[in-house]
């Protein structure tokens, strides 16, 4: 029947930043919060949760005396995300 849809992933902007860190693996705030359009604090509440979840890892340097933080998703997330699509693609394929 129907899977279970992880609810930390189901979040429109948690999945949207999920979605570009799988293609490309690690990103600048400022690129997520561009490709996303959404405000810088409502980005990092729902960095922090991913964080929290395990699904991405957080740095904080800085590059030419500006900060910079850095998102890169871990392992368990790609694992995480893959097996969200798939339970998503169990409720498009749903038969009569």
């Amino acid at each position: 029947m129907f899977k279970d849809l992880d609810p930390i992933l189901h979040s429109q902007l948690r999945l949207a930043v999920m979605s570009l860190l799988i293609s490309v693996k690690e990103a600048e705030f400022v690129f997520l919060k561009e490709k996303t359009n959404s405000s810088a604090g409502n980005l990092s509440v729902q960095i922090q949760k991913l964080k929290d979840a395990g699904y991405v890892e957080v740095t904080k340097q800085f590059k030419d005396n500006y900060p910079q933080t850095m998102c890169r998703i871990t392992q368990p997330g790609i694992k995480a995300f893959e097996v969200y699509v798939k339970n998503l693609q169990s409720y498009l394929t749903q038969t009569k």
